[in-house]
């Protein structure tokens, strides 16, 4: 089968925009090259074997994303609602960088299995390892080994945003919680709260890849019966309290996100919002504030932030 791969040049903070974009339209695979990601990894040794080093020499100093898309009669009118939707990012007072879309033709063979070899187990968290379904591992007697194949539509697990949310998992997972993940994707959040003990775990997703590669990836770590991937809006189909409500999303997101916080989190219980950039935090602490959440925690790697919140003493659930 051919594919047309198209090149979108824009910024870190405008990736998740793009790529709810390709997401609409029904882009066939997904991969994302952001140099920052790749610099700071290659300061690391033991991650030399993890990187391509063609990346490093990439002349572009914003984030391209890379959209596959099968051919197909109506690719046109996808690659220019496409240049659209990219064009009206600024309204999101989000900088879309160059915003540039280009294309070129590849075989599925080249793209489909590549990335895999780029993708080893690594410890992300004091106890948790992210480990391709696909790989070894010699698990030592603390670990918490996560098992995934998120395909090319998903993150390996090893972005920052996510590496924050599952250090705070880590540190507040108790064996009597119930946890909502809230834009599960590949469903890591959830699989690791899963592991370390949670009850019940509600992941939700309004994309259906999300919802079906969650629910392989659940069933790939034996976890099958605690965790429930639900398809629908941030917390529309979630009537459960949760002790933790975890959100690895966008700051514009989590802003909408926040009203609704209050009508599903118990009393004592904590948001840990990740997926926000530096320059968004005073936009992210101002909304919970004023819905009502009392903001505990701010930790940050890089250029992200997650920010863990509770219900303001005195304030009521919804």
């Amino acid at each position: 089968m051919k594919w047309i791969e198209v090149q979108i040049k824009t910024t870190t903070e405008a990736v998740e925009v793009v790529s709810n974009i390709l997401y609409e339209l029904g882009v066939g695979g997904l991969a994302i090259e952001d140099p920052n990601d790749i610099i700071l990894q290659a300061k690391n040794e033991e991650d030399w074997d993890y990187i391509d080093p063609n990346l490093l020499d990439q002349k572009f100093e914003g984030v391209i994303v890379k959209a596959y898309f099968p051919e197909s009669e109506d690719l046109i009118d996808k690659i220019e609602l496409i240049k659209q939707s990219i064009e009206k990012i600024p309204q999101y007072n989000l900088d879309k960088g160059l915003g540039e879309v280009s294309l070129s033709q590849v075989d599925e063979k080249d793209w489909e299995h590549a990335w895999k070899k780029y993708y080893k187990p690594k410890k992300i968290g004091e106890r948790v390892v992210v480990k391709p379904s696909w790989e070894k591992y010699e698990e030592q007697d603390e670990d918490i080994v996560l098992e995934l194949d998120p395909g090319m539509a998903f993150g390996t697990g090893t972005h920052e945003t996510t590496i924050l949310c599952i250090r705070e998992l880590e540190k507040h997972v108790k064996s009597d919680h119930v946890i909502v993940d809230v834009g599960c994707g590949s469903g890591i959040l959830s699989v690791a709260a899963a592991k370390l003990g949670a009850k019940k775990v509600i992941g939700v997703d309004l994309d259906e890849l999300a919802i079906k590669v969650s629910n392989e990836n659940k069933k790939i770590n034996n976890v099958d019966d605690i965790i429930d991937i639900r398809h629908g809006n941030l917390l529309d189909v979630v009537d459960e309290k949760a002790d933790i409500i975890v959100a690895n999303i966008i700051a514009e997101v989590i802003v909408i996100l926040t009203k609704d916080i209050k009508k599903v989190l118990t009393k004592d219980g904590l948001f840990i919002a990740s997926g926000i950039i530096l320059e968004k935090i005073d936009r992210v602490k101002n909304a919970l504030e004023e819905d009502g959440l009392e903001v505990i925690d701010i930790i940050t790697m890089g250029e992200w932030a997650s920010i863990v919140s509770k219900i303001k003493e005195g304030c009521k659930n919804a």
